[in-house]
Formats: structure tokens, sequence, C-alpha cells
């Protein structure tokens, strides 16, 4: 690592670091422990266009916006620490689930301490209710809301650090300097960090200035390619998730659910004869179904198929994929431009349910004595989860531990804390620990989807431009019960949306926007109340939103006889995302000549304040669409995938490639295989045999991302980025390779290719009741 010399005279960062300010401050410790204090200022960009569009909520001030201004209060109550031993620890406010989150959070420690990356280590800090709203994962905000937070704590315990060795030398900060966890001067002065933490510690929280952060010219590690600091421990089966901690006493525990979504218990006929099966410790009757717990898993799923259970109604019973898309056409606001004949483009699109349908089933440990809890779960929101279950258990916020443990895999189903909730429940209820496990089928039906929905998209054409584009975005109500929607409360008054808006037309606003100048544009929301347990899976609005608002963008080309590519380029509004448009059709040979039933398809898409171009080749020859494989008939593959991201600064190019491959293989999912099937009032999947998300057999063989350099100092949001443009994109393409746009999503919705599970569990085992998968 290069050496930094210290000096306070380092220039300050770009503007871009302008839209907010950082005070630090010495945490009352006996080694060196630093926190920071934020303030959040927005800019509003601005665009030129032939026909202008007036800028849409998201331009002026987005989702990301919202999060670090109701974040900032807080900001100050984090702290880097540096250790005896010399390395650095950090307690990560934010969640894992696979993301990458604390390989970035090492790197940007590493980078201002001047530390081995290898020197850091980042934990997951548990509930702490005095962060508020500053303790919840989501929306693709973490790095942009502790970019520089953290960055400045680091660069703060350095200073101090370089002060101590000063006041021991006697020396001037300035000649001294600071590399791999040394601090160097005259004459051969040497001092680790660990020497120096004791003597740059403070016996009580002072307030000190902040030093400037380094430019990005003197990085060394921030920019850099880097694998994650768990890759070992992945690989080689070490890393711990929730099933692997060890908890005294706490014992596998799986709970018989109804046959209908959020059904509930009128009675559990045979009690005793469950009780007495082999390992079965406890029965209990919770919320929303038995939780049975045992000496091992395999146990409990033998007692939960023996319950004989009488049912009580849940809360969608008799609804259906045809019950719900008519609630949701007659719910359509209407589109108030009028179309101008012939010259307008109208299409109405579908799209189905979907599941989160993280690796990882869900699954709590919790441990309930009288007048205390605690508690270790996956979970993103981890003080809404503490007053939830502290509620629910009639005990004081305080009395409840909750521990934050990395998952398997979330896409916003850890946003939620049902399993977190049923655990404590059981285990109050049982008077014992549990360790409790949903099973593959639980979590495909009785866990978070993502929800029904339509798109209706007019865009009018007059004098060979486009004078206007309407978007009417009808869905199933999205459950923003969680931390989210108290940050909209909070905040309501400086947002730039007006009227009496729920949290999800809120959140709607200021995360959707067009990138082409239409002239009026208007995209809105409209919900229908059915009580499903939907939740914002990964990119909440946008994959269907842009997937329908990027195939009639190919409709408008057409009918004024242009190039998709050529169109977009005339009308984008921002000069990152047509660079990133150009990129991708330079890189991927737009246009390029292909046998019949085959074809491009090109996307873009702008949000969390980047830019991304998604540009795929699609084979729906009938050779491939009627290939056998182990699922069953093949279809349509996407053969070869291209992802340019601009995502202002990357903070770590190797992540960020991982989280665009992820997005894609979503973005396949969503348009081509991945849906739930709703019937009775509940999904007819239940589990992944049956639940058709990208396999080996078709995701693309070639997969290439390029990462765009720097047009920023700061970095954008990126974990949820690339869903979007890769369904559209994939989208697209269908519709250019076949000839026929396509309307419904996922394409291969309307046909059901598997024979569903039974709705409850069989006695005896049976190979089809979906608990076999329960692993």
């Amino acid at each position: 690592m290069a050496k930094h010399r210290y000096s306070p005279d380092v220039p300050a960062l770009s503007s871009a670091f302008g839209r907010r300010r950082f005070l630090g401050y010495l945490i009352a410790a006996p080694t060196l422990a630093v926190g920071v204090f934020g303030v959040v200022q927005a800019d509003t960009p601005a665009a030129d266009a032939s026909v202008p569009s007036p800028p849409q909520p998201e331009e002026i001030f987005d989702l990301g916006d919202l999060q670090n201004l109701a974040a900032a209060p807080t900001s100050h109550l984090i702290s880097v620490r540096v250790n005896p031993d010399g390395t650095a620890s950090f307690a990560a406010h934010r969640a894992e689930v696979g993301q990458g989150m604390t390989t970035a959070v090492a790197m940007m420690i590493a980078e201002e301490l001047d530390l081995p990356l290898d020197k850091v280590t980042i934990t997951l800090a548990d509930a702490r209710p005095e962060l508020v709203f500053n303790q919840l994962t989501g929306g693709s905000n973490s790095m942009r809301s502790i970019y520089l937070p953290v960055r400045t704590a680091a660069a703060i315990a350095r200073q101090q650090l370089v002060a101590a060795a000063a006041r021991e030398w006697n020396l001037d900060p300035s000649a001294l300097s600071t590399a791999n966890g040394v601090v160097t001067g005259p004459g051969g002065r040497r001092a680790s960090y660990g020497s120096l933490a004791a003597a740059a510690a403070s016996d009580k929280t002072t307030p000190v200035p902040a030093p400037p952060l380094k430019p990005s010219s003197q990085f060394t590690v921030l920019g850099t390619p880097q694998s994650r600091i768990d890759a070992l421990d992945i690989v080689t089966g070490k890393k711990s998730f929730g099933m692997d901690i060890q908890v005294p006493g706490a014992l596998p525990t799986m709970v018989r659910r109804p046959p209908t979504i959020n059904g509930t218990v009128a009675s559990v006929n045979n009690t005793a004869a469950v009780r007495a099966m082999p390992g079965v410790t406890d029965i209990a009757v919770i919320s929303h179904g038995v939780a049975v717990r045992a000496r091992t898993f395999g146990q409990c799923i033998d007692a939960i198929r023996a319950l004989d259970v009488t049912w009580g109604p849940g809360t969608v019973d008799d609804t259906s994929d045809a019950t719900v898309l008519a609630a949701l056409k007659a719910a359509e606001l209407p589109l108030v431009v009028p179309p101008l004949t012939v010259t307008s483009v109208n299409a109405d699109f579908t799209f189905a349910f979907a599941s989160n349908s993280p690796l990882e089933p869900d699954n709590a440990i919790a441990d309930v004595r009288s007048g205390s809890a605690e508690i270790w779960s996956a979970l993103k929101v981890p003080i809404d989860a503490q007053q939830a279950i502290a509620a629910m258990l009639g005990m004081p916020q305080d009395a409840v531990t909750v521990h934050v443990v990395q998952g398997g895999g979330s896409f916003g189903r850890h946003l939620f804390h049902n399993v977190a909730a049923e655990a404590a429940e059981a285990s109050q209820r049982m008077g014992k620990p549990v360790k409790l496990m949903w099973s593959r089928t639980d979590d495909f039906r009785q866990g978070r989807t993502h929800p029904m929905c339509t798109s209706r998209v007019r865009a009018n054409l007059l004098l060979g431009n486009v004078v206007s584009y309407e978007q009417r975005h009808t869905s199933v109500q999205t459950d923003f019960s969680h931390g989210l929607g108290e940050m909209i409360t909070a905040t309501a008054a400086k947002l730039p949306v007006g009227g009496n808006l729920s949290f999800a037309e809120t959140i709607f606003e200021l995360s959707q926007s067009s990138p082409y100048n239409f002239g009026v544009t208007t995209q809105l929301l409209n919900e229908v109340p059915l009580r499903f347990n939907t939740g914002s899976m990964r990119n909440i609005y946008s994959p269907n939103v842009v997937c329908a608002q990027e195939l009639v963008v190919d409709r408008i080309a057409a009918k004024m006889g242009k190039d998709p590519v050529a169109f977009r380029r005339r009308y984008l509004k921002d000069s990152r995302v047509l660079a990133v448009l150009n990129k991708a059709a330079e890189a991927g040979n737009w246009g390029a000549a292909l046998p019949a039933g085959m074809a491009q398809g090109i996307a873009v898409h702008s949000e969390y304040q980047a830019a991304i171009a998604c540009l795929v080749q699609i084979d729906c020859t009938p050779a491939t669409v009627n290939r056998q494989i182990q699922d069953g008939v093949g279809g349509p593959r996407v053969t070869k995938a291209l992802v340019v991201v601009d995502p202002g600064f990357a903070i770590n190019p190797r992540g960020l490639e991982a989280q665009m491959i992820g997005g894609m293989n979503d973005g396949i999912a969503l348009a081509l295989t991945s849906s739930l099937h709703i019937s009775n009032g509940i999904p007819l999947e239940g589990s992944w045999d049956n639940y058709f998300y990208t396999r080996q057999w078709n995701t693309p063989l070639d997969m290439q991302v390029i990462v765009m350099p720097a047009t920023s100092d700061s970095p954008s949001g990126a974990g949820e980025l690339g869903v979007a443009p890769a369904f559209a994109a994939v989208a697209c393409a269908y519709a250019r390779a076949t000839g026929t746009m396509p309307t419904s999503f996922p394409i291969n919705h309307g046909t059901l290719g598997f024979t569903p599970y039974p709705l409850e569990p069989s006695t005896p085992p049976s190979p089809t009741d979906g608990l076999d998968n329960a692993y």
C-alpha cells in the first residue's frame, strides 16, 4: 500500500461530495474509536431537449436521498475502532445477505486508515434503536449512505494515530506518514497502529475536526477489484449462517401451515399422539400454524406431516390469477391525453406474482425467558423487528436483544421479520429456546411475493416527435409496513411529492422516472387492497415499469421507421445514459446479422443516481424452444448478454460485476420463466423444482460486464440496478425474434409445467409433498 503523507492541506473532494458535510468526534473508549455526524444536501440536475419533459420527482429527489435524509441525524452514532493488535473493526449497521457489503465497507476503512485490507474486520451490529432510521438495508442505498461517514471515521482515526505518534516523538504531525498500519517519521521512527491505539484514545466523547478525505487519485484500495473478504470461508464451508449458530437448548422447530395464505388454527385434533412421536418435545399453536420442536429436523418433518389440524379461513381464500387480474383491470387509472388516431401507440401489460426465493430458507433462533428475549436472524430492518417482537411478547423494547446474522440471499425478503417473530412466539409458548426453519414450500407459498400488476402505456406522436407519454401502473398492494414506511412519515414535509400519497405511491414517485424526453410524461400508481403477503422484491417497481416502457419505446421507434438504438440516442435526456447506450451498442455489435428466430434486444435505465444499458441476444428458433431439458421443455434461451454500467464511482468493480450478473439472471427469469400461479388463495409452486428461476441451461454462456470510467467521486446504488434493464432487454429481444410483442410475463406463465405439491403434507410421507426439499 502506498504511503499517505499526513497533511491538513489535501484538496477537498469534488463537487459530487458537496451533497453531504461531516463532522467527527472521539468516542470515550480504552482504544481509539471514532464517529461522525453528517448533513444532507440535495442537488437538482438539469437536462436539455428539443421537446423537453418536465422533471419527475425521482429526478429531483430520489428514494436514496430520502433514506440519506432520514439516516443523517444518527450518522454520528457509528464508529470505527482501532484495536491493540493493530487491526480495525467496524460493526456494520447494514445487513450482509450476499451482496458484498462487508467487503466494500472494509475497503473504505482500509483506504482511509492506510491499513491492509486483511487487517479490517467487519461484523454486523445488533439492533440499535438509537439509530432510528439508520439501520435499514434496502433501496440499493447502503453504499450511498455510508460511504462518506465510514471513510470520515477512518480518516479521523488515522489522524488521531498520527497525532499520538507526533506527541510521543515531539514532532509536527505533518512530518509523519502512514502506510500498512504503521506511522513513520524522520530518523527511522516507526510505530504500529496497535502500539498507538491506547494513546490515541479519549476518556471522554470529544468533537474533533474531520480531515479532508483522500482524493480518488490517491486511492490504492477503493476502485480496485477485490475478492470478497469472506470468499475463502464461503468456498471451504466455514462461513456461518443462521442455522450454523449454536445456542444452548435451541432445538429444531418447524411449523405446520394452513392451506391458504394467513389461515389460522381452529383446532389441533391429535396433539397427544404427535407429542408421543420420536424426538418430539413440544407442540404449540402460533398465529398462523402449529409449531413442533424436536431433536432433529427430520423428526419435525415427520411430526408436522402427522398433525391433524382444522383450519380457519385465510385472507385471500377465493382468489386466483384470473380474479386478481380482473380486480387490477377494474382499478386502472385513466389515461388523460386522448389518442392521436394513427399516431398513437397503446399497450397493456400483465406481470404475474413472483417469489423473492432466496437460496437460504427462512430461519431464526429465539430464546424467550421471563422478562427477556434474545433473537438471532438475518434481518434488514432489525430495529423494526425488535419493536414488533417486544410488543408481541409484552416486553419493553430494551428487554429484547436482536442479533443480526449473515443471510444467504434476500432480494427484499428479509425486510420482513416473520420468521423471527414466529420463533419468538413459539419459544414463549413452549418456554424453551427454538431454532425455527421454514421449508422450501413455506417460503414459496407463505413467504413474501412480488405483487401481480398491470401497466397501461400510451404515447402520442406528432410531427415526427413524441409529445406525450403516460403510464398507469396498477398493483396488488405492496406491504411497506417495515421501517421504510416510517421513514416516509418522518420526512414527508421535505419530499418533492404533493397530496395525501400512500407509502407505496410515494416510493413509486421517488423511484420511477422516464429517461426520455417524451413531452408531457406521467407515471402513476394505483393499488388494489388484496391481503396477500407481498413485499418489495429486488428493484421494487422498476422491472415491470421499465419492461413495459422499453417495449413501447421499440414500438414507437418502429412506427417512426427508426432503429431502436438510433431512436433512443435522439430522445435520451441524460448524457450518462446515452454514454452507456453507445458503449453497449459498440461492444455488443448492435445490428449484427442473425438467423431467423434470433435477435438482439437493448434497454436502458437510470435509477439510484446510476446509468445502465443491457444488450442481449436471444434464440427463439424451434430447435431451441422445443428442446428437452431436465425441467421440461426448454423455451427461448438468452445466448449472449452485455451489461454496461456507470455507477458513478465503483467501490469494488469485481463486486459490482457480480451484482450485474445476478441482476441479468433475475431479469431473464422474470421475462421468460419465473412466476407464481395463484389458485384458491395460495401459490401452486412449492419448491425450486417448480419455480423456474434462471437455471444453468438458460443462463447466457457469453456474459460480459463493462464498468464505465468514474463519472463521480461517490458511488451510486447498484445492488438492484441490473434487474429492470435486463428484464426489458430480454423482452425486447423476444419481440424482435418472434415478430410479436409479448404483453404477459413471464412468457411461459400461461402453461403450468409441473404437478403442484398437495396443499397439506400427506401421511405416510409422499415424495410430492414438498417437505423433502426443506433443506
